[in-house]
């Protein structure tokens, strides 16, 4: 620490967490957050800061509100960050590929691809017409037959029109 304030301009997002001890990222010349790596991964509140943080980037896919959990082509997920039954707009669930899981129950989907990157596979999975990712550790094995992905709770957020919803429990 030299008790200087820099300003670093980069589009890498690698450069910028390595570096800052926070980033302000901006999307369409907006400042949409502004935090520490760790929060902007964490709790990203727009859905650009989570699809551009992070590799992969967070899964965003079309979602309803039931109940005050989203529905994703017509499978309930939970969240333990709730809507309101008032929300309105363009709704959309964000989970970042590490808390999605290959389960005995949860949402079919089919295998498209799976990538070795050492330590750890990336999988991408369709579920009718949404991609979604899912991260493997190397130790984890993938389903042949009949696949099918959970959604961490405490890692699944709702999106209205790209910000995300702040329900019961956010941080």
């Amino acid at each position: 620490q030299i008790g200087v304030t820099m300003i670093y301009v980069t589009h890498d997002q690698v450069e910028a967490l390595t570096f800052a001890d926070k980033v302000v990222v901006m999307y369409d010349g907006t400042v949409v957050q502004v935090g520490t790596p760790v929060e902007l991964f964490n709790q990203p509140k727009h859905t650009f800061v989570g699809y551009f943080i992070g590799s992969p980037g967070m899964n965003i896919l079309p979602c309803t509100i039931d109940q005050g959990q989203p529905v994703f082509h017509g499978n309930l997920l939970r969240t333990s960050y709730p809507a309101s039954s008032d929300v309105s707009g363009k709704l959309e669930v964000g989970i970042r590929p590490e808390f999605v899981t290959f389960a005995d129950d949860g949402i079919p989907v089919v295998i498209e691809k799976v990538e070795d990157l050492g330590r750890y596979q990336v999988v991408t999975v369709r579920h009718e017409s949404a991609v979604i990712k899912v991260v493997v550790k190397e130790e984890q094995p993938i389903p042949s037959e009949s696949p099918r992905i959970q959604f961490d709770p405490e890692h699944t957020r709702i999106y209205c029109d790209d910000w995300v919803v702040e329900g019961a429990g956010h941080e």
